[in-house]
């Protein structure tokens, strides 16, 4: 029982990440998540995929719930069955006991098993009390998760519109450079440092919100994330562009995102860039064709290993954790290719 007020107090009031030996709600996602993403990844449709992968995150809110209250009638009813002689009538089995703990925690007051002394009165009143709190507490964390999520995927969904679904770094620079807005490409990496600022506060506080799937298809707030960072990156060493400035600033702050969410998860964080000369070539022409200026190859490649290296490999794994459909540079590529013959093959 104080096993169970000591993770609720964690996992509910307690404003950022925090790692214990006790954790009820940590260890109960985690080995969840294995079974359900086991389940999730049978099916040969993306779509029954995602349907299946996209019921966890709101089902485990509900069962967490679930699981804190059947610890806390568990527990208040070992202490009345301990004290079971002050209770009226008397109790013949633990199942008795259980049966008062649940009226008095879901405060019913049916008066068939009523306590007697001052003692188990008092238990059966911390009960009740302590089942509203937790109660009203859970409740407000499912609209606070509800509504971090939905903040989340806000941003996501704008930027398809230039970056593509599933999104690209380079496909976000194509676009601003096509439709000459080079204010958009500006607004798009402010924008994305205060997003990564607030998922880094809120998925850290509540690690669940990291597997809430976005609503629409070919998106993933991971991808989406992964995209701009490679637009800033390649905004930094690779085209000349006024965004560099703002580029670099949601660099760090992506960054930080990426150390602190790959470090919870005990996700490696190994430096290699992801990334082969012949694809950032590639990416060069398809920038020179939009209109950039471009950097001088050599230099502007190792500025661009380097710099994507901080970041690239924890997003990748990330993703596989979390079985994401990867996009342009995100995510198991070798998945992509297998998903796209599968596709041309039904055809």
């Amino acid at each position: 029982m104080l096993v169970t007020f000591y993770d609720l107090f964690e996992s509910v009031l307690l404003p950022r990440p925090a790692i214990g030996r006790l954790r009820i709600a940590n260890r109960t996602v985690a080995y969840t998540w294995r079974a359900w993403r086991w389940l999730g990844t049978r099916p040969t449709s993306v779509s029954r995929r995602e349907n299946i992968l996209s019921l966890f995150a709101p089902a485990m809110s509900v069962g967490l719930l679930v699981i804190w209250t059947a610890s806390m009638v568990i527990g208040f009813g070992l202490l009345l069955w301990s004290a079971r002689q002050s209770v009226h009538p008397v109790p013949h089995n633990l199942g008795d006991a259980f049966y008062l703990s649940a009226l008095s925690i879901f405060t019913l007051g049916f008066g068939d098993v009523v306590p007697v002394t001052a003692a188990t009165r008092a238990l059966v009143l911390l009960e009740a009390a302590t089942g509203l709190g937790m109660i009203a507490l859970v409740i407000s964390l499912l609209f606070s998760l509800f509504n971090s999520v939905q903040r989340r995927e806000t941003l996501v969904v704008a930027t398809d519109a230039t970056a593509g679904a599933p999104p690209s770094g380079v496909q976000l620079l194509e676009s601003c450079a096509r439709y000459e807005m080079p204010d958009e490409l500006i607004k798009t990496f402010q924008d994305w440092r205060l997003w990564a600022a607030d998922v880094l506060e809120s998925h850290l506080a509540y690690p669940i919100l990291s597997y809430f799937r976005s609503s629409h298809d070919g998106e993933a707030w991971l991808n989406s994330f992964g995209a701009v960072m490679d637009a800033a990156v390649l905004a930094i060493t690779t085209v000349e562009t006024p965004a560099a400035g703002p580029a670099h600033i949601m660099w760090k702050v992506g960054y930080h995102l990426v150390e602190d969410v790959s470090w919870y998860f005990k996700i490696p964080h190994e430096h290699v860039p992801g990334v082969s000369l012949e694809e950032y070539q590639e990416a060069r022409e398809r920038l020179r064709f939009a209109g950039y200026e471009l950097k001088p190859e050599e230099p502007a490649w190792e500025q661009f290993q380097q710099m994507r290296a901080r970041y690239s490999e924890p997003l990748i794994r990330m993703a596989g954790f979390l079985a994401i459909e990867p996009a342009q540079w995100i995510g198991d590529r070798m998945f992509r290719f297998h998903r796209a013959a599968e596709r041309r093959a039904a055809h």
